[in-house]
């Protein structure tokens, strides 16, 4: 799966691939929500993917801000 090939990217590389997929499945679900014949299943997946890729780059960001508490 793709999970153990991220391990190897850097944090960065990562955010940013992360990033590109979720404006991907932005642009995924638009089309398919435009269609009269739209797949009630793979929308759903393609929705629950993207909030996943959400949660991962929330993570990452946090990850990369140090958390001072001044």
């Amino acid at each position: 799966m793709e999970g153990n090939h991220s391990a190897a990217q850097d944090p960065e590389s990562r955010l940013a691939t992360l990033r590109t997929e979720h404006r991907d499945l932005d642009s995924a679900i638009e089309a398919l929500n435009a269609m009269n014949t739209s797949d009630d299943v793979q929308l759903a997946r393609l929705k629950k993917r993207k909030l996943r890729l959400k949660d991962e780059i929330k993570i990452l960001e946090d990850q990369a801000v140090p958390n001072i508490i001044a």
